[in-house]
């Protein structure tokens, strides 16, 4: 019998981990400090802190890049020593993963091997397609509903999914998320103004404005380095720009909702204009961002109670529930066992 099961949804930001046993959620960034290209100076949090101020030694790494796992060393090393850490995973645990639904089979398998290989030294992985999982923890039924559609904002990507009858009817994973509005203020910023931020200021601008409410005057003061001068100061960045810069990447989302909705079976799609669009991911907090898509998709649009959560609580549902944990697979035919 397994000592514990945990759920793992391991976003290109965060790492969101829910523990049965304790049964509680918490979060820690998926992030690595490297110094001198060789020993770990921090993982998680502690490394994000460190982002954009660390001296030439100390590289800090995202081992993951779209989605996907781009640096299985490095994510590796994050994982045993998050492992290592307080919140410590006991051996012989099971793990329940979400991973992205439109990416190869060799992808999904890579999420697989970093867990079963790690030193948590694994009873059992089964994983979870992250778009089931959000509408398991939305409360949507999601093995008898007849059409639904997600999409998932995330840090990295956007997760398009429509879902029918319990399983992926169509699906596409944009290159698109937070880091991606960021760097688009970032740009036009310098470009406007010749002025440089970095990503914590441009994500802070980000969050803070209600931009998809009516226009406004509004301006909040920030930090940054005047490019002609190079005397670092604070200037004030209008919330019209902040709009203008995150209109082109977010119109791109829309225009892939659309166009997979085109693709959708006529049956389906009817259930979806019935049942609404729903918003997932950690960037589906901006305010009024739903109300936004449904005036530019033509859907009855809402976004999820805590959408940065919702992967994580369905996984603790689907692991809670022996009828829902039909929808999680192992990539090996045989259970498998870690050999000592």
């Amino acid at each position: 019998m397994a000592r514990n099961t945990y759920g793992l949804d391991l976003g290109s930001y965060e790492i969101k981990v829910y523990d049965k046993k304790k049964d509680v959620i918490w979060k820690e960034k998926n992030v690595i400090a490297i110094k001198e290209k060789r020993d770990i100076y921090a993982v998680g949090d502690d490394a994000y802190r460190m982002y954009e101020k660390t001296p030439d030694s100390i590289e800090v790494l995202f081992p993951m890049k779209e989605g996907v796992i781009t640096g299985i060393t490095n994510m590796q090393f994050l994982l045993q020593n998050l492992i290592k850490g307080e919140k410590q995973f006991a051996h012989g645990s099971e793990y329940v993963v979400a991973v992205p639904t439109d990416v190869t089979k060799v992808q999904k398998k890579a999420f697989f091997d970093l867990v079963i290989h790690s030193t948590a030294r694994a009873k059992e992985v089964n994983i979870v397609e992250r778009s089931i999982a959000d509408a398991i923890g939305m409360n949507i039924d999601a093995r008898n509903t007849k059409g639904i559609f997600i999409a998932n904002f995330g840090g990295e990507t956007t997760e398009l999914s429509v879902l029918a009858g319990g399983g992926m009817i169509l699906n596409r994973l944009l290159p698109i998320g937070g880091r991606t509005y960021d760097e688009a203020i970032i740009t036009l910023i310098r470009n406007s103004h010749d002025f440089l931020i970095g990503r914590h200021t441009a994500e802070a601008l980000r969050r803070r404005f209600e931009i998809f409410k009516a226009d406004s005057d509004a301006a909040f003061m920030v930090s940054g380095r005047d490019l002609i001068t190079g005397v670092p100061m604070q200037k004030a960045i209008s919330i019209n720009l902040v709009r203008a810069a995150i209109r082109d990447p977010l119109m791109e989302c829309i225009q892939a909702i659309s166009l997979l909705m085109d693709r959708t079976p006529p049956e389906v799609r009817n259930e979806i204009h019935k049942n609404g669009l729903f918003l997932t991911g950690g960037v589906a907090n901006t305010a009024d961002m739903d109300k936004y898509i449904e005036k530019n998709v033509g859907i009855r649009t809402s976004t999820a109670i805590e959408p940065e959560f919702c992967s994580i609580n369905g996984l603790k549902k689907i692991m809670m529930s022996k009828e829902l944990r039909q929808l999680a697979f192992s990539m090996l035919d045989d259970k498998y066992r870690w050999m000592e």
